[in-house]
């Protein structure tokens, strides 16, 4: 009874039970929604970033990307708070992996070429959520814009 109601009230299922692998997939798509729609413009440039970064942490084809970020979507919409997705990722990762996922939110953030200032205050309140450090929330930014970087560079004609 009372795991139920801890379900019904958090959004989540009671401590104790870990979050499946799908879950970790939709709280981290889910977060990188929130950073794209932060500025009120979820562009194709963010989705591209978005399904991308996506494919690549969790070795995804095109189809289950797609179907992934349709969920995460759904979930972000349907949920008024980012603990479900926070305490999966909480739960699953070590610091280091969760480091990673701030970098990919930063990545996400500036797809665009702009930081909005709400992308920003929302990465610091996601890092304080599943526990990054400032200092390595500072870190993860810096390896997002040198990676970006690397990929515009990469781009230019010879």
């Amino acid at each position: 009874m009372i795991e139920r109601l801890l379900t019904f009230l958090t959004g989540v299922d009671a401590p104790g039970t870990e979050p499946s692998a799908d879950e970790l997939q939709i709280a981290v798509a889910a977060l990188m929604v929130e950073a794209a729609r932060m500025d009120e413009n979820f562009d194709a440039t963010e989705q591209a970033s978005i399904k991308r970064l996506l494919a690549e942490r969790f070795d995804l084809a095109p189809a289950a990307v797609d179907t992934l970020v349709t969920e995460a979507q759904e979930k972000s919409q349907n949920s008024a708070q980012y603990f479900p997705f926070t305490y999966a990722i909480t739960q699953r990762l070590s610091t280091e992996q969760r480091t990673d996922i701030i970098q990919m939110l930063w990545e996400v953030a500036y797809a665009d070429g702009v930081l909005d200032p709400h992308e920003d205050a929302l990465l610091r309140q996601i890092a304080g959520l599943i526990h990054v450090p400032d200092r390595d929330r500072g870190i993860a930014r810096q390896r997002a814009l040198e990676r970006i970087a690397a990929r515009a560079e990469k781009k230019k004609p010879d």
